[in-house]
């Protein structure tokens, strides 16, 4: 039995609470990566974060002296795991040179209806019909924050449906190895596999950065992400995968923010009205949250 599949409330509360943190980390990652793939190849960014990720992994837990948190029982999904993340992350960070923050989240929402159709049949989580119902209330007030349309997307987008699918199962294959392998191990797998694939290739593209920010941002492009799927990590050990997918919207709170911020992006009526919707799904799924009936 995978860990958090008959979890108690309060650990699937410390599992929603674990993921948003995560997703908060994320949407300062996607903003870096932005900014820096303004004036630096994407294809070194996605690098400088792998690479960055799995420094900060090594020096925490040094593998010569805690050699147990880098062993698995099961290498192939390991591999697979970090195969989905390589994905996600290089087709997002792609797509985020051609098309605005709003625009990639819109798509990129699409992931947990694609997390609760599949850990039904892969992971045996069968979501209810009122998660359902609150997975397409969240989802709707995403749609009304975009309202811009989806029409006229760039050519882009399709690097974003990539980016989505890859995630999704990325999510599905972390909920696999929780009942198995130590968080480092999966840390340390969905990184350094990645920075080795991408090595070769960035010779070609390097452009050294020019400026302290630059290259303190490239790293810190590491920080977000190992924090952030360090707690991404924790939550799918405590609940189970239906649980947790709606949560990942409460990104978009922060990608509001961070759009302002950063970008100058002034939220209009339309991103009050849906933030506020996905807001009221995450509500009543938290309170949902207490002893289940049978089929929720």
């Amino acid at each position: 039995m995978s860990p958090g599949a008959d979890a108690a409330p309060g650990e699937r509360l410390k599992g929603i609470g674990y993921v948003l943190i995560a997703v908060s980390f994320f949407a300062c990652l996607d903003t870096t990566a932005k900014y820096l793939g303004q004036s630096l190849p994407s294809l070194e960014v996605v690098w400088m974060r792998f690479v960055s990720h799995s420094l900060i992994v090594l020096v925490l837990w040094n593998p010569f002296s805690q050699p147990a948190f880098y062993r698995s029982g099961r290498i192939g999904l390991q591999v697979l795991r970090a195969l989905f993340m390589f994905g996600a992350t290089a087709f997002n960070f792609f797509a985020l040179r051609y098309l605005q923050l709003s625009e990639t989240m819109a798509i990129f929402f699409a992931a947990p209806f694609i997390v609760a159709m599949l850990a039904g049949p892969l992971l045996g989580e069968w979501a209810g019909p009122r998660r359902w119902a609150a997975i397409a209330v969240g989802f709707l007030g995403v749609v009304v924050v975009m309202r811009p349309g989806l029409g006229g997307l760039h050519w882009a987008a399709s690097l974003s449906v990539g980016a989505t699918l890859s995630y999704a199962l990325y999510l599905i294959t972390t909920r696999m190895l929780a009942a198995t392998d130590s968080p480092q191990s999966m840390l340390i797998f969905s990184a350094f596999l990645p920075a080795a694939i991408i090595a070769p290739l960035v010779f070609f593209v390097w452009e050294t950065p020019q400026t302290a920010l630059q290259w303190v941002l490239l790293f810190s492009l590491g920080v977000f992400g190992a924090v952030g799927h360090w707690f991404l990590i924790l939550a799918y050990r405590q609940a189970p995968a239906p649980v947790l997918a709606p949560f990942t919207y409460g990104q978009i709170i922060t990608m509001i923010a961070f759009g302002y911020l950063v970008f100058g992006e002034v939220p209009g009526l339309t991103t009050i009205v849906g933030a506020g919707i996905v807001i009221a799904s995450g509500l009543y799924l938290i309170a949902r949250e207490r002893p289940q009936k049978a089929g929720d």
